[in-house]
């Protein structure tokens, strides 16, 4: 983790907020790590924020899952645990913060709107040359009207209302304030605290592509947005995986552990299953083998939770600016029987691809007591993965 270390000139930090679930997008993952024109939707942001010159830090406010999975924060940003609320959140990167002065500028942002530009910053970074809070907006193009169930009221005067976008933008000891005076009232953003102290704000002109992510259509609206090539190509991968029955070992299949006389022998805790399905999408990416990734010659790998090396291929997907639509495990065995099973299986791969159970099969068979399956000496899996993959 960098050290967040105040720099003299420029002194402009960023609060950038990612610690809700997003569940509302329906995208199967937190919605600031879903793939947008071949990255995570937090990284929109975090890149441009990094990248404009009067920048000089910044909190990250996000889970733990989120930041293993954005590998390394810029130079001179920390991270902040998220609160249950916003307003916690904003507080939590405050009190990361502490070594900054009161005259330093902040930048609250929610990651959920990808779209930033360096002229968005300019105007609030300039608007504070005056004042001590600066947001940005845009005017309301549409008919307003007042609405009772289904049933459509007055029309209410547009001209004097606006849409408020992030980031917005403080003179830090004036947000320090507004956050201390909130004692047990909310709000849905930080200007609204500053302005129960009385401190005007000031609005500058913002951005159609601070468009805010919220349901699984504004995936199509930011791409529009953005300038992003959305042209896919399907892809399907095949895995097959084998392993020795052998007793005095637990057996894992499918990501759960089952009890039975015998486990799988391996490197790894020998997921015959989470590992053909590995192979299965590292296949559609054509990005080698399971074996490339993690080798068991590796003594790091000793024992390792398959789990991690599917989520590791799940990952490389989303990089990629992919989605996973389906995977389909068959499991090849006499005992244990897997159907007792299958819906933990089905479970438990889909929460560790972050995809709905839908696009989860795992079906099992025999081999009529024909071969080593037959005879009970191993267990084999094979699956199939099909990706939608963006055209280069």
């Amino acid at each position: 983790m960098n050290d967040l270390a105040p720099s003299p000139s420029p002194r402009v930090a960023v609060v950038l907020l990612a610690g809700g679930q997003g569940t509302r997008a329906g995208l199967g993952v937190p919605k600031q790590m879903a793939a947008l024109g071949g990255k995570p939707v937090l990284r929109w942001s975090l890149d441009a924020f990094a990248g404009h010159p009067a920048i000089g830090g910044g909190v990250l406010v996000a889970n733990g899952d989120v930041l293993t999975a954005i590998d390394a924060l810029p130079d001179a940003w920390t991270a902040a645990n998220p609160g249950v609320e916003r307003q916690q959140s904003v507080g939590n990167a405050l009190i990361a913060l502490a070594g900054w002065d009161d005259e330093s500028l902040v930048l609250v942002h929610d990651a959920a709107r990808p779209g930033v530009t360096a002229d968005v910053i300019d105007r609030l970074l300039a608007a504070l040359g005056t004042a001590d809070a600066a947001i940005p907006t845009l005017p309301v193009p549409d008919t307003l009207v007042e609405q009772d169930a289904d049933r459509a009221g007055e029309i209410v005067d547009r001209s004097a209302l606006a849409r408020v976008q992030t980031p917005q933008a403080f003179r830090l000891g004036a947000l320090r304030a507004a956050h201390a005076n909130a004692a047990e009232t909310t709000a849905t953003d930080d200007a609204q605290l500053v302005r129960r102290l009385g401190l005007p704000v000031v609005a500058v002109a913002g951005d159609a592509r601070l468009h805010k992510l919220t349901y699984a259509e504004d995936m199509a609206i930011l791409n529009g947005l953005l300038g992003i090539n959305r042209m896919t190509r399907t892809a399907v991968g095949m895995g097959y995986d084998v392993h020795r029955l052998v007793a005095d070992k637990s057996l894992w299949i499918g990501g759960i552990e089952i009890a039975h006389s015998h486990g799988l022998e391996g490197h790894s805790d020998a997921d015959v299953g989470l590992h053909a399905l590995t192979d299965a999408i590292l296949g559609a990416l054509a990005d080698g083998d399971i074996g490339d990734h993690f080798p068991p010659s590796d003594p790091q790998w000793r024992g390792a939770a398959s789990h991690r090396f599917l989520a590791f291929a799940a990952e490389r997907v989303s990089a990629r600016g992919g989605r996973i639509d389906h995977v389909d495990l068959t499991i090849i065995a006499e005992a244990p029987k897997i159907g007792p099973h299958r819906a933990a299986m089905r479970a438990r791969i889909a929460e560790i691809l972050a995809i709905p159970l839908e696009r989860v099969s795992v079906k099992a068979t025999t081999t009529e007591r024909l071969g080593f399956t037959g005879r009970r000496e191993g267990i084999a899996a094979q699956a199939a993965a099909t990706l939608q993959l963006p055209e280069n």
